[in-house]
């Protein structure tokens, strides 16, 4: 999401020859809090005005905390642009980056969802940065602070994001030329998908409320499991570039099919091998921002995300 979400995006249209898809999956995942008080956003904070240099140095007594509050500033967004790590300690003396500004307001109508589809920016790092908890309620007139993935974007202010100019459905070109060429992929085997993982479904597709969207379903698994191909096809994306999704892996199937599988353990195959319906391709795990191991899959029509549930075959 974010800067992984829109990744994942490219991933997606480059493999499917789109203009646009915009429907990147933004199920609930745990939000990491721990570290950080609960009621903190920096909307409500008076900010002090950042050096010319967008940069502090770390002095006695300071905490990430009370630069963020200090700043004005999204404590998760000054974590991450400074790829911090816990326990994040600071050390005196230490140069810190303060994330650009860049905001929303909130208008009649919006939800936590639709303002992270309008900048193309991860529901969750959004709510993050503004010390949203479930349901991430929001209300007219409020100002959402954007991550700084966004909010530091080449060309990026808080205005020209606020007419639009900034969207995931705008794909470099040279993004979509670096994924490479993909091969063909074999006929399908059947109408209907292989299960990738027999195990409960977690988390349906579809709408969750609160503003949340699933692109696909949260299969419960152990880790180490087997996650199999639903179908022939060839692997169009193995990796971990995607922190939301951890390690992932993009089948893409006849007839402008695509499957894709989230959170695996480990991965078993690479990028433009073909593979056969059951074959396996990695291993179920909890990588990416999840607590438990669960398979996330999806399901794909060209850039339309289906229900799963009606594809696969019966178990």
């Amino acid at each position: 999401m974010s800067r992984q979400s829109k990744r994942f995006c490219y991933i997606l249209l480059s493999v499917c020859s789109v203009a646009a898809l915009c429907s990147c999956s933004s199920y609930k995942f745990p939000l990491e809090t721990s570290y950080f008080p609960k009621w903190f956003s920096s909307s409500s904070v008076p900010a002090k005005e950042a050096p010319a240099s967008g940069e502090v140095v770390v002095a006695k007594g300071d905490t990430l905390y009370s630069i963020a509050r200090t700043y004005g500033v999204p404590l998760r967004s000054l974590i991450e642009v400074n790829n911090l790590r816990q326990p994040y300690t600071l050390a005196v003396g230490q140069t810190l980056r303060l994330p650009s500004s860049a905001h929303h307001v909130v208008q009649k109508g919006d939800t936590i969802y639709s303002v992270s589809r309008k900048y193309g920016v991860d529901m969750r790092a959004l709510a993050r940065a503004n010390g949203l908890n479930y349901p991430y309620a929001i209300y007219v007139g409020q100002k959402l602070s954007l991550p700084a993935s966004v909010a530091g974007a080449k060309g990026g202010d808080g205005d020209s994001m606020a007419r639009g100019k900034v969207a995931s459905a705008s794909v470099p070109k040279k993004v979509v030329k670096a994924q490479g060429k993909i091969a063909t992929p074999p006929k399908r085997s059947s109408n209907q998908f292989a299960w990738p993982h027999k195990g409960k479904v977690v988390l349906p597709f579809g709408d969750l409320g609160g503003g949340r969207h699933n692109d696909g379903i949260n299969i419960k698994a152990k880790k180490g499991d087997a996650v199999v191909a639903a179908d022939n096809g060839v692997i169009a994306y193995a990796g971990n570039e995607l922190k939301g999704f951890g390690n992932l892996v993009l089948i893409k199937h006849s007839d402008g099919w695509m499957t894709a599988y989230a959170h695996l353990d480990k991965i078993v195959v690479k990028k433009n091998q073909k593979v056969n319906r059951g074959q396996k391709i990695g291993e179920a795990g909890n990588t990416g921002n999840i607590s438990s191991p669960e398979v996330h899959f999806e399901v794909r029509k060209g850039a339309k995300a289906k229900d799963p549930l009606l594809y696969l075959e019966k178990k």
